[in-house]
């Protein structure tokens, strides 16, 4: 079997690719940032293939598509994204705008283009890399939860179509809290609890997307977590999550 992933260069992404290859599985890696492939793709040895582009633009997710078309991919990873933290009236547009053309624009076209092809086949795994953030309101974030709340609908939305329609074809949604990447230093934040481990978590993920398992939790207290602010009042969770976002930002 043969996977795509996106975000590859680093975190989450390089550590999936790392437990599939590890599997057997030959891996496609996509990111922006050439020298990261490269070290990646020497490290993991002669399943790897590397292609350098920024998929932030919708042409390049078709681009991207037309150049692996014929590569016969069997599980799409969609994994690039990318957060900020601050006051909604306080933050740039052009990167907002910028996040929700990789976050949702990005990951929906790449997810129709293969889902078609894996439709055709009856067969193919799709993994949409979401977050505890698609499960909740997020002031000081507030466009990347909603960027990760699209992630977690659509791929939910995605599951039951698929059931109805009889199809092998298996689509997860990968929704952990936080997890020991990059990502804080792009978002410029610092979690105040500790983030899980990369590679504990690109493992688990894997493991469940096999399983088929729709929504991806990786750890127990993400899972109580979330569980425990179905039961909240949406005001009341409001002024937590604030609060919690305020001390990343510190």
């Amino acid at each position: 079997m043969k996977a795509l992933i996106t975000g590859a260069s680093s975190g989450l992404g390089a550590d999936m690719a790392r437990v599939l290859v590890e599997e057997g599985y030959e891996v496609i890696l996509v990111a922006r940032r050439k020298t990261r492939l490269e070290k990646l793709a020497k490290e993991l040895g002669d399943k790897v293939k590397i292609i350098v582009k920024d998929i932030s633009s919708t042409y390049n997710c078709m681009e991207l598509y037309n150049e692996v078309k014929k590569e016969d991919i069997d599980i799409l990873i969609n994994n690039a994204g990318f957060g900020m933290c601050g006051f909604f009236n306080d933050s740039n547009l052009d990167k907002e705008l910028d996040m929700i053309d990789l976050n949702i624009k990005s990951l929906h076209t790449l997810t129709k283009l293969f889902i078609k092809d894996f439709i055709k086949k009856d067969q193919g795994y799709i993994l949409n890399v979401g977050s505890s953030a698609g499960f909740m309101p997020g002031p000081l974030m507030a466009t990347y939860y909603g960027t990760k709340s699209y992630v977690v609908n659509l791929t939910s939305a995605l599951y039951e179509e698929l059931r109805r329609l009889n199809s092998n074809v298996s689509v997860s949604c990968l929704c952990p809290g936080p997890v020991e990447t990059e990502f804080n230093k792009v978002a410029r934040v610092k979690f105040s609890i500790k983030g899980a481990s990369s590679m504990d978590v690109a493992r688990y993920a894997i493991k469940k997307m096999f399983d088929e398992k729709l929504i991806i939790v990786p750890t127990f207290k993400m899972k109580l977590a979330l569980a425990f602010s179905r039961f909240i009042p949406r005001k009341t969770l409001l002024k937590m999550t604030y609060k919690i976002q305020e001390k990343k930002t510190k």
